[in-house]
């Protein structure tokens, strides 16, 4: 893919005036504890003395996808959406898509793998979306999906490897540098790729100055796999962040990675969970696993920051199953406890 084929600033800047009205303007928490945190562990002080969070977990249906699935929907032609869509998902894209469907009056099938949080599945029911279980993780789907387009004439629409998704995520971006003009660093968690790119192309090409880091789990890591492959490449995810559960990058994401993304970090589900424990505990906020990805990449230690940096996470998604949450915060202990035997 050229340059030429990538999502431009325009195009973002024309997909946030569409979602205007339809998505929450989230929030820029910030946070003192979790700059503290950050210097105790021997790293940098930020500027203000404050990390700062994009608090996409409070966006509607609980995670930044909305911006996307509203986009992509908003895209469709009348006998596209007719005929109905069809979307694949490990559960955040699919309560999105399941949500823009309905606001559109179009009608949404989403398939989820056997094993998805049940509380996702029952919000995707609960927007009026068809869910059909299938296969172990996301990757297993796809096929089913495939089904589902010849036999009903679905169309397609993609959790993240999508023109329109990565315009609509790029709006995250865009309220970034409004809310802190002067970000110097960017933290972002990757699944599919679909959010970094958007909101990666909306910083650079605004202030190209602007760092822009990556986190992805260690056992569902598409995107590294794919840029040191320098092709998309199948993968069997597994983390505890579901939702960042991708079973291969995208040729999108791929090119936007390559054009605006710094840097990624691989995290291990311990110290992801102990983000997610630090939210709660410290900053009285709910994740998920892979909302908080971004936030215990930082916190402890992985992503190099430089003293006096104003440095933002985007906190993905919220979208926690209760049932678990006593388990999660449970195991979520910090690096330095483990380490210590504390556990």
């Amino acid at each position: 893919m050229t340059d030429a084929g990538l999502v431009s600033l325009h195009r973002i800047r024309d997909a946030r005036d569409r979602l205007a009205g339809h998505v929450h303007r989230t929030a820029m928490l910030s946070s003192e504890a979790g700059a503290s945190q950050l210097r105790e562990g021997g790293g940098a002080r930020v500027a203000d003395g404050r990390l700062y969070v994009k608090a996409e977990h409070l966006q509607k249906t609980g995670s930044f996808k909305v911006r996307a699935t509203r986009t992509k929907v908003a895209s469709l032609a009348p006998e596209q959406r007719a005929a109905g869509i069809v979307t694949l998902s490990a559960g955040n894209a699919g309560q999105a898509y399941a949500w823009a469907a309905r606001d559109a009056a179009v009608r949404a099938t989403v398939v989820m793998p056997a094993r998805a949080v049940r509380s996702k599945v029952e919000a995707c029911l609960g927007y009026g979306a068809e869910v059909i279980l299938h296969g172990e993780h996301v990757g297993e789907t796809a096929d089913r999906v495939l089904e589902l387009v010849a036999e009903r004439g679905l169309t397609l629409c993609h959790p993240f490897d999508d023109p329109d998704v990565i315009a609509g995520n790029g709006s995250v971006g865009l309220e970034i540098l409004e809310d802190l003009p002067d970000v110097d660093l960017v933290v972002v968690a990757i699944g599919g790729g679909g959010l970094i790119s958007g909101v990666a192309a909306a910083l650079k090409e605004s202030r190209p100055g602007i760092r822009v880091v990556g986190v992805e789990p260690e056992g569902s890591d598409a995107l590294s796999v794919a840029l040191a492959a320098g092709r998309v490449v199948p993968i069997s995810p597994v983390s505890v962040a579901d939702g960042l559960g991708a079973p291969f990058a995208g040729e999108w994401t791929l090119a936007m990675v390559r054009r605006y993304v710094d840097d990624i970090v691989l995290l291990d589900d311990p110290t992801i969970l102990a983000g997610l424990r630090f939210a709660a505990e410290r900053m009285k906020q709910v994740l998920e696993p892979a909302g908080a990805a971004a936030l215990a990449a930082v916190l402890f230690g992985r992503v190099p920051i430089r003293n006096g940096e104003r440095v933002c996470v985007v906190a993905s998604g919220g979208n926690v199953e209760l049932r678990r949450l006593g388990e999660l915060l449970e195991l979520g202990v910090a690096p330095a406890q483990r380490a210590a035997g504390s556990v």
